[in-house]
């Protein structure tokens, strides 16, 4: 045990040393602040079962129209594309950007060129990021934007995120300043290269960070319920101008990359909470599928060994030491029970209750610890009072059926959202 837990430290003290590397703003830089965030992994067919998307084939000769819902609001807005996992540069023809109709459609008055470097089109290196000129389109919060990608040539295989829990259209041909839907006939539940939108000013933004629960994964289809969104309903209600970015990534771990579920939380935190512009507070909730992830064994689960508490709480050391270097205040989140769960929590076993045991003891250091600035109880608002391991079932139904016990629905989410408190933002 002694070798296991000096191991993990030493992991974690490396992730700490990597991720407190900063790049210092430049002097008379205009301050912009993330509206909307996603955060990206290589191409794959998917982590859940029957899932497709376009990640692997990429695109050819197609206008990719994704429509995103703006936690904040600004005179200008501009867009980030990633090609992180890129084994090539990808050249993107050109973007617009306009407010969001019905479905593909968009406001013709609104649509707007996006340019890079005052250019139409960009190239953007494999492995890196572009982010584009200023565009001059008034949001407020909670507005929908559209955002058109046309690429002409191959892309290769696209960096994406896979559950995006909303709906992207795709046309053949270029169909950037058409504002009419009907030539985006094929549609993906996945978003490809884009990965944030800012907004001019200095109001701040907190990143939510996580997994699945964070991600949204069984939020309903295009209604923005995931529980960032509803936080930023809550801050846009209370007169708040802070922005709410969702950094989850479903089926992600804190100490295991995966080929389906992304790189470790504790590998793309830098990139993924603290190189977004006006960063002011992060909320982390990660543990549970290192917890679980023992009782699969798939291409996805792979490397899925047995992890300790206290490995579990290394790593969100490495978070808070990481946050804190950068002056980011840093909420932490505890896992919710999954305990009915078909794939996680087949019976009552010797290596469930573990599992159980493991998680009450990440808990109870993430609420009494005193490390983390301040606590979401996300458990206590979602669990079952008469059986505390498992959800309340008022937030595992789902259009009168019954859920999978681990991923809460529309209300246990807003329930999420209501457990935050402003104050610590």
């Amino acid at each position: 045990m002694r070798t296991t837990l000096t191991r993990a430290a030493a992991l974690a003290t490396a992730a700490v040393a990597a991720l407190a590397v900063t790049t210092p703003a430049r002097a008379g830089e205009r301050p912009w602040t993330g509206t909307w965030a996603a955060a990206v992994q290589q191409p794959s067919p998917g982590g859940m079962p029957g899932s497709a998307n376009w990640s692997e084939a990429g695109f050819a000769d197609h206008s990719v129209r994704q429509v995103v819902r703006l936690s904040t609001g600004g005179a200008k807005l501009r867009i980030r594309l990633s090609n992180r996992y890129g084994t090539t540069p990808l050249t993107v023809t050109g973007v617009t950007v306009g407010k969001a109709g019905d479905g593909a459609a968009v406001r013709p008055l609104t649509l707007r060129p996006v340019t890079f470097g005052h250019g139409r089109g960009t190239v953007i290196p494999a492995g890196r990021e572009a982010v584009s000129d200023a565009v001059a389109l008034p949001t407020a919060a909670l507005d929908r934007l559209s955002v058109t990608l046309y690429v002409r040539g191959s892309t290769g295989p696209a960096s994406f995120h896979d559950i995006a829990s909303a709906t992207v259209y795709r046309a053949r041909g270029d169909h950037r300043f058409d504002p009419r839907p009907r030539a985006f006939t094929e549609t993906s539940s996945s978003w490809y290269y884009l990965t944030g939108v800012d907004v001019l000013g200095d109001a701040g933004s907190v990143v939510t960070f996580g997994d699945s629960v964070t991600d949204g994964t069984g939020s309903t289809q295009d209604a923005d319920n995931r529980y960032p969104d509803q936080l930023a309903e809550r801050l846009a209600a209370s007169g708040s101008r802070l922005g709410v970015l969702n950094a989850g990534l479903s089926g992600n771990r804190l100490l295991n990359d995966s080929a389906c579920f992304g790189e470790k939380a504790t590998a793309r935190f830098q990139r993924d909470v603290l190189d977004r512009p006006g960063v002011r507070s992060v909320i982390v909730m990660a543990g549970i599928n290192d917890i679980t992830y023992p009782l699969m064994d798939t291409p996805c689960s792979r490397p899925n060994p047995a992890v300790t508490a206290e490995q579990i709480i290394e790593g969100h050391r490495a978070l808070i030491r990481a946050a804190r270097a950068r002056g980011v205040k840093v909420i932490g989140g505890t896992i919710m029970p999954f305990k009915g769960n078909p794939w996680l929590y087949p019976e009552d076993n010797a290596q469930t209750l573990a599992m159980e045991r493991t998680r009450d003891a990440v808990n109870q250091w993430i609420r009494s610890g005193g490390e983390y600035d301040a606590v979401a109880d996300f458990e206590r608002v979602l669990a079952d009072p008469a059986d505390p391991d498992r959800l309340r079932p008022e937030y595992n139904t789902r259009d009168g059926q019954e859920g999978d016990w681990l991923h809460p629905n529309d209300a246990g989410l807003d329930a999420m959202a209501r457990a935050i408190d402003l104050a610590t933002l």
